[in-house]
């Protein structure tokens, strides 16, 4: 699976994941994780609804998320990461 990072992404971690290093830590081993089995049950893996309709998230922590594109069945691209109510 190739990832593509949004820049809006890119900002969120930096701003919201990056000064915690227990976050740094569980956000690498789940995108490994996705990267290998994006279907793996431990990631939660769910597709959005309303205007977020053509997104998916996956859980890093309890509240933590990735939103991501599904841009193709072998490429995605990471939009935003943070808690359930920043990136929903």
């Amino acid at each position: 699976m190739k990832v593509r990072l949004h820049r809006l992404f890119k900002k969120s971690y930096k701003n919201r994941i990056a000064p915690a290093k227990n976050l740094v830590l569980q956000t690498e081993e789940r995108i490994t994780s996705f990267k290998a089995d994006p279907k793996n049950p431990i990631l939660k893996d769910h597709g959005l609804t309303g205007a977020k309709k053509k997104l998916r998230a996956f859980s890093i922590t309890g509240d933590i998320r990735i939103v991501y594109l599904p841009a193709s069945d072998m490429e995605v691209i990471f939009i935003d990461i943070g808690s359930h109510n920043q990136v929903y």
